[in-house]
């Protein structure tokens, strides 16, 4: 069972919570086996879920929550209107899978999904360019002061 939440760890949890969609829906079957199973998974891939529950008065939404933290070893966080928050500490972190070898070389980990950005050596240039369009280009000197000359100038 999870040991419970200090209130400054629930605030931030509720804040990381804040931008999460519902992972898991609960029926009018409530919590079936299947139900169980799938919020399980959930807490093993993400720690902190959103959990949406259908037709329920607050009472059965209470029970619900406590029955669900004591069958998945996590501890709640949120239970506003029809969404619970439960959250359960992964135990080790994921290690990225192994790629196979090669004829005869040792395996090796698998490269990073997203790598770092290099940094820029030099500032980028104030060109900007626009989708299916060639970079814009600032007016040459010379166009700005014929406009200006007609009284066409543009107000900076």
């Amino acid at each position: 069972m999870q040991k419970p939440l200090t209130p400054a760890q629930r605030q931030a949890l509720k804040g990381r919570a804040h931008r999460l969609a519902p992972v898991v829906l609960i029926g009018a079957g409530g919590l079936t086996a299947a139900v169980s199973a799938e919020i399980e998974r959930a807490l093993a891939a993400h720690e902190l879920i959103k959990i949406r529950v259908a037709g329920e008065g607050r009472a059965e939404r209470d029970a619900l929550l406590a029955e669900i933290c004591e069958r998945s070893g996590s501890a709640p966080v949120q239970h506003i209107g029809k969404t619970l928050v439960v959250y359960r500490e992964h135990i080790e972190p994921p290690v990225p899978p192994e790629r196979p070898a090669a004829s005869g070389q040792p395996a090796r980990p698998a490269k990073r999904l997203r790598p770092r950005p290099a940094a820029r050596s030099e500032p980028r240039s104030r060109v900007r360019r626009q989708p299916g369009r060639a970079a814009l280009q600032p007016p040459a000197r010379g166009a700005r002061i014929k406009r200006a000359r007609r009284g066409k100038a543009r107000p900076r």
